[in-house]
């Protein structure tokens, strides 16, 4: 079976940011995307974790994108104009698709 070279890109933010950060997106033209909830971590700050907190706005949320490699740029300027001033990592990864008129 034939695939497609893609990117995936995966932004973990703030979950109050969320609707901002994929309004952008869709504004970069972004066809999808998924938003799943982040359980807990480590980073900077040290451990933390949802358990605990009164509001699962108060968390942190993955907004992950497959996209064709030449829209890349767009979706990082994109992120990054909602990134840049809070919590957040963005990366990048290569990966496959079967159908890339998906994306």
């Amino acid at each position: 079976m034939q695939t497609h070279p893609a990117k995936r890109v995966e932004i973990i933010i703030e979950a109050p940011m969320e609707r901002r950060l994929t309004e952008v997106l869709v504004k970069a033209g972004v066809s999808g995307f998924t938003v799943l909830p982040v359980l807990g971590g480590s980073g900077r700050s040290g451990l933390w974790s949802r358990e605990g907190q009164v509001s699962p706005a108060g968390g942190m949320v993955a907004v992950v994108c497959i996209i064709r490699p030449e829209r890349l740029d767009g979706l990082l300027e994109a992120a990054f104009s909602v990134v840049e001033r809070h919590i957040g990592v963005v990366s990048v990864t290569e990966c496959e698709v079967l159908r890339a008129e998906r994306f």
